[in-house]
């Protein structure tokens, strides 16, 4: 057994390196080439029950790779919903976002540039100009 102990422990190191080096190399928000800015984020306080949010982002470019990348990014709760909604910066945009069917009000659905939704059985739907015909 004394002759296996430095073989266990280099086996050991190297899955610690390995593990460390995938928690530390996942993406984040510095990654992207747009800039995202949270405007808005509707929640119900209901802890007991489905957590339904509904977030509003403004982004300075239309990457929707990068758009559909954030959004997996947001927190999900099992038996709730997340809505993430993307608006340019540069163009009109809703200040407050709530929940429910109508998450803001219509006269700013033209401008929104994508929509990222999780529902809740993890199913996921990335919509670009989800308002337009």
């Amino acid at each position: 057994m004394r002759k296996y102990k430095p073989m266990f422990m280099g086996v050991a190191i190297v899955i610690t390196l390995a593990i460390l080096w995938n928690a530390f190399s996942q993406p984040g928000l510095d990654d992207f080439n747009s800039t995202f800015e949270e405007v808005h984020l509707s929640r119900n306080e209901n802890n007991t029950g489905p957590v339904d949010r509904v977030y509003i982002v403004t982004t300075s470019d239309s990457l929707f790779s990068e758009m559909e990348l954030y959004g997996k990014l947001m927190p999900y709760s099992k038996q709730g919903t997340t809505k993430v909604y993307f608006f340019h910066e540069d163009k009109p945009y809703p200040k407050k976002g709530v929940r429910g069917k109508v998450n803001f009000d219509q006269k700013f659905e033209e401008y929104c540039l994508a929509r990222y939704y999780k529902n809740s059985y993890g199913a996921i739907s990335f919509s670009v100009f989800p308002f337009r015909p």
